[in-house]
């Protein structure tokens, strides 16, 4: 299984992963299981940065690590939530013209907007949990994101014949997948406290909200909207994580009051 999990290293990060051989059928499905586990690599390593960093302004450290998570990721996902943008507005409802305009690869007024907010939200939501020493907050948040691109695959249709994405939709394995989706949530279980349980159940609201606008515009996914996915789930993962930080500090605060 070595082999799969090299290709989703490589396909999902920036990381000087080779390949001897091209990549069969079967080890591009097989690799979708892995991507949790790239997941957990990509927000280790950013982790590790920041433990590094310690001591520097928090701004400087956010600014880092926005950079170098851009850079691990080769910005795969913010192209798809780029194409995607572009799509959905200048679709105008329609499949046809929709599916038409994610496959331009010049980015679009809208797509150009949705980077820069994204990104400005992401720097806002980890800064504050940087402040709040809350960096397990970015782990999960990357490692949840990219668990749901097979649970996606798994139960989206994928309406392009042809490309990277089809080959992983038609041989992806569906009972292990299911299986490490699982896996990967059940151990959220066991090792979070509640707070942390929040931001699995905002990742699983994001997937189904996400995926049924998918399913009424174009009917199924594409690579662009499934890298769409991947942003907007780390990043509200990333801004519920802020908003319970805040919870949670002003209960304790009316505790200590008490």
């Amino acid at each position: 299984m070595i082999r799969p999990f090299l290709i989703a290293m490589q396909f999902l990060t920036r990381l000087p992963v080779q390949l001897a051989t091209q990549p069969s059928e079967k080890d591009l499905g097989y690799s979708l299981l892995f991507y949790p586990l790239v997941g957990l690599i990509i927000g280790s390593i950013l982790i590790g940065l920041g433990w590094l960093l310690t001591g520097t302004p928090p701004l400087v450290i956010t600014a880092l690590l926005i950079t170098s998570w851009i850079l691990l990721t080769g910005g795969l996902h913010l192209d798809g939530l780029a194409d995607s943008a572009d799509a959905w507005i200048g679709g105008m409802g329609d499949q046809l013209k929709t599916l038409a305009i994610m496959k331009d690869p010049s980015c679009g007024p809208a797509g150009v907007v949705a980077i820069v907010v994204i990104i400005l939200l992401k720097f806002v939501a980890l800064h504050t949990t940087i402040i709040a020493g809350e960096w397990i907050t970015l782990l999960f948040a990357i490692t949840l994101a990219r668990t749901l691109l097979p649970l996606l695959f798994l139960t989206t249709p994928y309406v392009r014949s042809n490309g990277l994405g089809s080959s992983l939709s038609s041989n992806q394995p569906r009972l292990l997948s299911i299986l490490i989706i699982v896996v990967v949530f059940m151990l959220m279980f066991l090792i979070a406290d509640m707070r942390y349980l929040l931001l699995a159940l905002t990742a699983l609201i994001t997937f189904f909200f996400l995926r049924n606008l998918m399913i009424q515009r174009i009917g199924g996914t594409t690579g662009d909207t499934a890298g769409a996915l991947v942003e907007i789930t780390e990043t509200t993962v990333l801004l519920v994580s802020v908003i319970t930080i805040n919870i949670y500090s002003i209960i304790n605060t009316i505790m200590n009051l008490q």
